[in-house]
């Protein structure tokens, strides 16, 4: 049976992953109180195992005030070894970045660490757990102002000034916008945790190996007891699900292809539990830079936007900027405005465009039965892009401060 709450909230934010949070974080440091956070899962979700926090996303936990959680329990790096097994080309990278704030190292840090850490800056109840949007319906009331009503899987309608969606790649406040549909990449990812209960004895440093048919195969510690370590390679329709079959998947494979002993080392200490498998989706960054996404109050944020693969290692950390960003530019005035909203999308549209871009050509493999353009397509990547533009887009994506949020008097006085 339908229940309408006489509630009217400022804020509804869809989502509790990282970006939703973020988000329900910063909203809070601008004052504002009366807001809510929709949870389809009954509890905070922790798909992904682990999450690699480049520079760009300390200035925003640096912002929301939680960077201080999250330093203590991991060990940073600052290197990034990336080596071909086919022929033994090796290059490395300094991972750290420089900010207004300090110099900034990377970490690797659990994701429901991460999660946690922003949810116990919140008050208590403000996330709505086992809440699944179903519809969205928004309506002009007066003096141009608009309402809008949620329907969630319960039967609940609930109401709302503003919507943001941080519902994630499949994101029903997307389609309710509009947005063209992620692609595949046609890879996909398998993720998970080794653990050395008597420490690993690896150097704090990420190691990435690659061959000539498209798998990648990296890891990088945590802590000293700890790896997160990662498989991408061609979707396949026969891949399974089941965490053993997998894992005795990975390791045939790794022998098969003579990857070095370390990377069998580190996948034999697998945590069954920790191990995932998921196809890699985008939006095109064509898509992304061109779509008009929001519509009066109602806009979204992180993987709702801007979903990308992972082989530069920004997904999350955008989705942390754009909470940043969103806050700054839609609430941080005396009053919500539409214009607000196309501020915030300009401000980042244009950036995760790029980085969606340069991620799918970083991580680009061959084609089956397209041999021109593979030809063309790795003449490009090895000669071009991964010597002359890489560098500059690795640069532009670490070394990016997303500033900082301003205060509630600030907030008033303007």
């Amino acid at each position: 049976m339908e229940q309408e709450s006489n509630e009217v909230y400022e804020v509804v934010v869809v989502g509790a992953g990282i970006s939703g949070l973020a988000t329900a974080v910063a909203l809070t440091r601008l004052g504002i109180s009366n807001i809510s956070v929709l949870e389809k899962s009954d509890g905070l979700r922790s798909t992904g195992t682990a999450i690699t926090l480049l520079p760009n996303a300390w200035c925003v936990l640096d912002a929301l005030g939680v960077a201080h959680k999250l330093t203590d329990p991991y060990d940073p790096y600052d290197k990034w070894h990336i080596i071909n097994i086919e022929d033994g080309s090796k290059r490395t990278f300094t991972t750290s970045g420089t900010s207004l704030r300090r110099k900034i190292k990377v970490r690797v840090v659990h994701r429901k660490a991460l999660l946690e850490a922003l949810a116990s800056e919140l008050p208590h109840g403000i996330i709505r757990f086992s809440s699944q949007l179903i519809s969205i319906k928004s309506e002009s009331i007066k003096d141009l102002e608009r309402l809008n009503y949620l329907l969630l899987e319960d039967g609940t309608t609930i109401k709302t000034k503003a919507v943001i969606g941080c519902d994630g790649v499949h994101s029903r406040v997307a389609q309710w916008l509009g947005l063209p549909k992620p692609v595949s990449s046609g890879r996909s990812a398998i993720r998970a945790l080794a653990v050395f209960p008597d420490g690993h004895g690896f150097p704090n440093e990420s190691r990435t190996y690659l061959d000539n048919k498209g798998i990648k195969v990296g890891f990088v510690p945590l802590n000293k007891t700890e790896l997160y370590w990662y498989v991408v390679h061609k979707t396949s329709t026969s891949d399974s699900q089941d965490p053993d079959q997998i894992l005795q998947e990975v390791i045939e494979n790794m022998q098969a292809r003579n990857f070095p002993d370390d990377v069998l080392t580190v996948v034999k200490h697998s945590d069954p539990s920790s191990v995932t498998r998921a196809p890699l989706l985008l939006r095109t960054p064509w898509d992304i830079l061109f779509c008009r996404a929001h519509r009066w109050n109602v806009t979204v944020a992180g993987d709702a936007l801007h979903p990308m693969t992972p082989d530069m290692a920004q997904g999350g950390c955008t989705s942390l900027e754009d909470a940043v960003v969103l806050a700054r530019n839609v609430f941080s005035g005396t009053e919500i405005s539409e214009s607000g909203f196309a501020r915030y999308l300009r401000e980042r549209q244009g950036r995760t465009a790029c980085l969606t871009g340069s991620a799918y050509l970083v991580g680009w493999t061959p084609q089956d039965n397209r041999p021109i353009l593979n030809w063309f397509m790795g003449l490009f990547i090895q000669k071009i892009f991964n010597w002359l533009v890489f560098p500059r887009i690795r640069r532009y994506a670490i070394c990016y401060d997303c500033g900082d949020l301003p205060t509630v008097m600030q907030k008033k006085s303007a």
